[in-house]
């Protein structure tokens, strides 16, 4: 018997700058997926779900995992397909999967699901890294929905440590892992549910890409080379993700200070970003974010993840 556990995250700040190569900090929260189950003969994995109606059945030498029905089951499958990719031949298995993370919800519910299935069909096979299990995982996420999502999700479910947050450079793959200050503890809560299946994201990546191609990588603009980007929306996206890098950057920094008022102000100037520049917020997540703010012991607050519904964050302290 097998048992896999991956936990879901939440991102204090540096949203949609992970697929132009840029900076990140999420973090892991207490709920997770769990896979446990047993290795069979063959090539069939099998598995059922606590959370879904319909089990999963898939062949590991799976051509293509975008058919795979029911949908859940197209994460497991992509995550096959790309172990298979590299060379390596996972064993048949047959288990259940179960999670505590709410689905759609915007913590990371299939990274969690993907991270999972590669730990267990890994076991016994090989042993990768967690930057290459976190690769893997992100390219089956995009053959498995279609959403050109960036690294974030995958590598800090993979790498992250319970009770710290994990500074990502998604350009160089690097990971450092920073304490929270002892005054302070983050809270998350879901508003709205999202799928970003379907959303504005893949429209929002474009832009990003667009920009990328007039001024360079965004990650290493500067905001006077704005003024080269003609069109005023990839204008807009281009400044927050330059203005957001570098809030990830100053707010890393503030947690090993402990200037908690610093963190706090960073955050909520993130989501005015994500608000005005990006448009990944709504009138919903927007109201979320003003009634945390009112309250005596949060410091700063913001939407958290892809956006277009989802959770918000909060920076609290711990003294009230």
């Amino acid at each position: 018997m097998i048992e896999v556990r991956a936990h879901g995250r939440i991102n204090l700040i540096g949203d949609h700058t992970d697929y132009t190569g840029g900076f990140v900090l999420p973090m892991l929260i207490d709920p997770y997926t769990t896979i446990v189950g047993e290795f069979t003969d063959g090539d069939l994995w099998s598995l059922a779900s606590d959370d879904e109606p319909d089990a999963v059945e898939v062949d590991t030498t799976i051509d293509d995992p975008a058919s795979v029905r029911p949908v859940w089951g197209r994460y497991v499958a992509g995550v096959l397909h790309q172990i298979r990719a590299l060379g390596l031949s996972p064993r048949g298995f047959r288990g259940r999967v179960s999670t505590s993370l709410p689905i759609g919800s915007g913590l990371s519910s299939s990274a969690a699901l993907e991270v999972a299935v590669a730990r267990v069909a890994l076991t016994g096979v090989a042993e990768l890294s967690d930057v290459e299990v976190a690769t893997l995982c992100q390219s089956a996420e995009r053959i498995a929905s279609g959403v050109p999502c960036g690294i974030m999700d995958q590598l800090c479910i993979a790498s992250g440590r319970p009770g710290q947050a994990t500074l990502i450079d998604c350009e160089q793959l690097t990971i450092e892992h920073c304490p929270v200050p002892a005054t302070v503890r983050f809270t998350y809560e879901f508003i709205a549910p999202r799928r970003l299946s379907g959303s504005e994201y893949a429209t929002r990546v474009e832009e990003s890409t667009r920009a990328n191609r007039i001024i360079g990588p965004l990650r290493e603009a500067k905001l006077d080379r704005l003024v080269d980007i003609t069109d005023p929306v990839v204008q807009r996206r281009a400044r927050h993700v330059i203005t957001e890098n570098q809030r990830v950057l100053d707010f890393a920094h503030a947690m090993r200070i402990g200037d908690i008022e610093t963190m706090g102000r960073l955050m909520t100037e993130s989501h005015r970003s994500m608000q005005h520049d990006y448009e990944t917020s709504n009138e919903l997540m927007d109201a979320a974010v003003e009634r945390l703010l009112d309250e005596p012991d949060v410091i700063g607050a913001r939407l958290t993840g892809g956006g277009f519904g989802g959770c918000v964050v909060a920076l609290r302290r711990l003294d009230h």
